[in-house]
């Protein structure tokens, strides 16, 4: 049977495409209009794993995300790192003289605002998500109205694409995280990087405390994130990614922070996907 996965958006998506890229096997996606969404299908057990946009280099962290792997104690057990490249795309046989409208994520409008900016008469429109938008394209035949999207959306639903490449800043990547409900344990000697999450207290350097231990650990910080804990205003939890050569050496850390910090939480181990 193929591996259920849960996407936030539809088939021809970034989360599409990483869903094709990480998983080694034939997948059958679980289509999701939210992250919320994404989660539900995870705990309901409609969907074995979910792909989930974590960061962006542009953008930063997605908070909400982190939010939901530590309220639904999801576990991350990989993750991906895609370059993202936003075409604008119309029914077959328009030129971009044609366009007068174009839709997509928010997000995908303000990465290509630069170059909308040189096409006065397109106007912008914000929409739910990139590829759902192409859908919609294709099924109501909408002639004047173009969407931004990846390239396999416009394979997917017939569209041409009428300008390549427009977002603003070039070196544009997210890093997507694989998460389950259960740990899916990789041997030791694969593993070299985790996330945790953690509170720390009041007292004047305890934050800097917990620093010093992964440094003398051996472990390098790649991510720290800090979120409000709602039930006590003014107290916050950190998110944290770390990589390192030797697991005994995480091991020894983990052991050490979990002893100087609240709340604990050991979120993944998996395999460093920047190497």
């Amino acid at each position: 049977m193929p591996i259920r996965v849960a996407i936030q958006g539809i088939r021809g998506s970034n989360h599409h495409q990483v869903a094709d890229d990480y998983f080694e096997s034939e997948v059958e996606l679980v289509e999701c209009m939210s992250f919320h969404a994404l989660v539900d299908a995870l705990l309901a057990g409609t969907a074995d794993q979910g792909v989930m946009a974590i960061e962006n280099s542009i953008a930063g962290s997605i908070i909400p995300n982190y939010a939901l792997v530590c309220k639904h104690h999801l576990h991350i057990i990989g993750e991906h790192y895609l370059n993202i490249h936003h075409h604008m795309m119309a029914l077959p046989g328009q030129e971009l003289s044609d366009i007068r409208e174009v839709r997509s994520h928010p997000m995908a409008l303000l990465q290509c605002r630069e170059y909308l900016k040189t096409q006065p008469q397109i106007t912008m429109v914000e929409d739910a998500d990139t590829a759902e938008t192409a859908q919609r394209i294709h099924q109501q035949q909408l002639k004047g109205i173009a969407a931004i999207a990846p390239q396999m959306a416009a394979a997917l639903y017939g569209l041409e694409i009428v300008a390549r490449d427009i977002q603003t800043i070039p070196n544009n990547a997210t890093r997507f995280i694989v998460v389950k409900t259960t740990n899916k344990e990789l041997p030791r000697e694969q593993i070299d990087k985790a996330s945790l999450r953690f509170i720390t207290d009041h007292k004047r350097g305890s934050l800097a405390t917990v620093l010093n231990v992964m440094s003398d650990c051996n472990l390098n910080l790649t991510k720290i994130q800090s979120l409000p804990v709602i039930e006590t205003p003014w107290k916050y939890s950190f998110f944290v990614d770390v990589t390192f050569e030797k697991y005994t050496d995480f091991a020894k850390a983990l052991s050490l922070i979990s002893i100087l910090t609240e709340d604990f939480q050991l979120l993944g181990e998996y395999k460093n996907a920047r190497l």
